[in-house]
């Protein structure tokens, strides 16, 4: 068993088919082999369309007890004018994700740009509704980056509470200068923020957005290995999850992530293979 979680922003990509899934597999087996490589994954489905209830019956049953599912939720919600108006739609977006039981964790509420200062109380209630969740939150706005009175606030707020805040790292992905569609699309969607490798849980969180060329990621990526690393030998439970431009290698990156990660922690067992990867792609990786 890891001593954390790893994983990547989705289980299902067209793209993995010969290397995460068998070029065979049928689409509704991804979840339960991604789930046999990786033990936790990111929640964006949830944060741009509700899953019917049988969706969520389908994924309980596929996914493992000791599985993390770090659902975002929906952007009508956290992209709302005022989060004191969304209580009724909180309650019932719990109760969609209920068959999901424990395996939620954290409960991810990423804030838009726009989202600043003088909304804390809002932000302040809404936690508060979550109180009996392990919840994490990413913000965007420039002025919770500052190191001023309001990033002091927001960071009081989120260590009282528990609730961690989520480091989005997309150094890598600006790094790059290519000029192809799948990198400029990425660059135009994706924040560039100042970091913030924070631990105010047991549960530290951070995305790192990939350069498309593995190795390239490499100088980005050393801090976070040693972060990493002292934040499990503290005790905690990192969720790392690793992004590419166009996704079509985050799981190689995410299996570079814990192969450089095994040479700080002595000890640390292997990933499982790949099961759709080839024995000269595993050689690679």
């Amino acid at each position: 068993m890891l001593p954390y979680f790893l994983g990547c922003p989705s289980w299902s990509e067209a793209a993995w088919r010969g290397s995460l899934y068998p070029a065979d597999m049928p689409a509704a087996a991804s979840l339960a082999t991604y789930s046999q490589v990786f033990n936790a994954v990111e929640g964006n489905t949830t944060f741009y369309a509700r899953p019917a209830p049988a969706t969520l019956a389908r994924w309980a049953e596929q996914m493992p007890a000791h599985f993390h599912f770090c659902a975002k939720l929906p952007r009508e919600i956290s992209h709302s004018s005022s989060l004191f108006e969304q209580g009724a739609a909180l309650a019932d977006f719990l109760q969609l994700l209920a068959p999901l039981g424990s395996r939620v964790a954290p409960l991810w509420l990423q804030l838009p740009a726009s989202f600043g200062p003088s909304r804390l109380t809002e932000l302040a209630w809404l936690l508060e509704q979550l109180a009996d969740r392990t919840v994490a939150v990413e913000v965007r706005h420039a002025q919770f980056f500052d190191r001023g009175e309001a990033e002091r606030a927001l960071n009081r707020l989120l260590l009282e509470r528990g609730v961690e805040r989520i480091c989005l790292d997309s150094r890598a992905l600006f790094s790059c200068t290519d000029d192809s569609p799948a990198i400029r699309h990425a660059q135009g969607k994706k924040p560039r923020l100042p970091l913030r490798p924070a631990a105010f849980s047991e549960f530290p969180q951070l995305r790192f957005i990939g350069h498309p060329l593995l190795e390239a990621n490499l100088p980005f990526l050393q801090p976070w290995l040693d972060k990493v690393a002292q934040w499990i030998e503290a005790g905690k439970w990192p969720h790392v999850f690793l992004h590419t431009p166009d996704n079509h290698r985050a799981p190689e990156l995410a299996c570079l992530f814990h192969r450089q990660l095994q040479q700080r922690l002595p000890g640390l067992v292997d990933l499982p293979e790949l099961p759709g990867a080839r024995r000269d792609q595993l050689a690679l990786l």
